[in-house]
């Protein structure tokens, strides 16, 4: 890659979480040559990368991990990743971390081994022989997906644990961004916005959006939006209403308190619930992607999307209510090109939109 582009492909996540930086350019799995690519940074409430703004568009695939020991499920990592950089998508989202048995991560419940968070931050690149520390490939580094203490909702535990283990982070990887995994939910220090939780359980979780987002090791807001599972048996009118809603409240507080970029980390409508037709995803998926877009049309907060999940052809056993194979479905494909398009032309100049997404762009 030449000096001083900024045509990336990002791979990138842990929560384990890790968020893969896929570059937005085009991958090629072998055979291997380690492109020059510098680390997503923070500018206040942007992600930068080379001092230039970057607004992600992207996905969930939890199974890499999983599916890359193996040589005959090796094939599903390579696909995925291939057709997400075909689609002009620079950020995947996978587990980095395993519960209970043996050499685990969580021993067992509130109990980490501090040996396996190290042995994963320090393990070196099979291909690339670099330490995942120093690998630019890699986005963000996220704590824990979806972090909740029942047992105090006054959420004081989650907030103790949240600032012990980010410092703890940091003190071996002070490169990466890093994240906290939150749903968004907004906890008792922000009384005002309590209303916007999508029912009154939402506040005895013990988790709390904006003081959990505040801890200064934290570098950007991570925030969930499942309308439809949240807030059952309303019509998708509502659902939409109320994601719209979400979604803009949680950006005005990346730029007015937080001062930090918020990136929404998984989205998506269940396909279990009565009803449904791909029409309604299309149609969640064109209200986020207007809020991200308007975001970054005016350089603000939103700093993009993640959509949960892709997976590929024969994955069955992967499969939950939200997930789906994005090729098999024209409207839903064309929606998310047209919104890596958008995004990288406002920044590039079609010029510089990556060769297997160009035709994509053109038509």
């Amino acid at each position: 890659m030449e000096e001083g582009t900024r045509i990336y492909t990002v791979l990138g996540v842990v929560s384990c979480i890790v968020f893969l930086f896929l570059n937005f350019g085009d991958v090629h799995i072998l055979p291997f040559s380690q492109p020059r690519m510098s680390f997503v940074e923070r500018n206040g409430s942007h992600f930068v990368v080379d001092g230039n703004e970057l607004y992600v568009n992207g996905w969930n695939s939890y199974w890499l991990m999983d599916q890359s020991v193996d040589d005959f499920t090796r094939h599903r990592v390579k696909k995925i990743l291939r057709r997400g950089s075909e689609m002009g998508l620079t950020v995947v989202r996978t587990w980095a971390f395993n519960d209970g048995g043996y050499n685990a991560l969580q021993q067992f419940p509130g109990i980490f081994d501090e040996r396996v968070f190290r042995s994963i931050l320090m393990r070196k690149n099979s291909i690339s022989g670099v330490e995942y520390r120093n690998e630019p490939a890699i986005f963000a580094w996220e704590l824990v997906n979806e972090p909740r203490c029942m047992s105090d909702a006054s959420g004081h535990t989650l907030q103790t644990w949240i600032s012990e283990m980010a410092k703890f982070i940091k003190s071996l990887d002070s490169r990466h961004l890093l994240t906290v995994g939150l749903e968004g939910f907004y906890g008792k220090t922000t009384p005002n916005k309590i209303e916007l939780n999508p029912g009154d359980w939402a506040v005895s979780l013990g988790s709390d959006f904006i003081w959990n987002s505040q801890v200064e090791e934290i570098d950007f807001a991570s925030v969930h939006a499942y309308p439809d599972s949240w807030i059952p048996n309303v019509e998708l009118e509502d659902h939409l209403k109320y994601f719209s809603k979400w979604v803009t409240s949680h950006i005005d507080d990346g730029e007015q308190i937080l001062k930090k970029p918020v990136l929404f980390t998984e989205f998506g409508l269940s396909s279990h619930h009565k009803g449904f037709k791909e029409s309604h995803r299309d149609q969640l998926l064109k209200t986020m992607y207007g809020k991200i877009y308007e975001s970054a049309r005016k350089g603000g907060a939103g700093a993009g999307a993640l959509v949960w999940e892709f997976v590929v052809e024969g994955m069955e056993e992967y499969r939950d209510d939200f997930a789906f194979v994005p090729w098999r479905f024209p409207s839903t494909y064309q929606l998310i090109v047209e919104q890596s398009c958008r995004l990288q032309t406002l920044f590039e100049g079609e010029a510089q939109v990556n060769k297997s997404l160009h035709a994509a762009c053109s038509s």
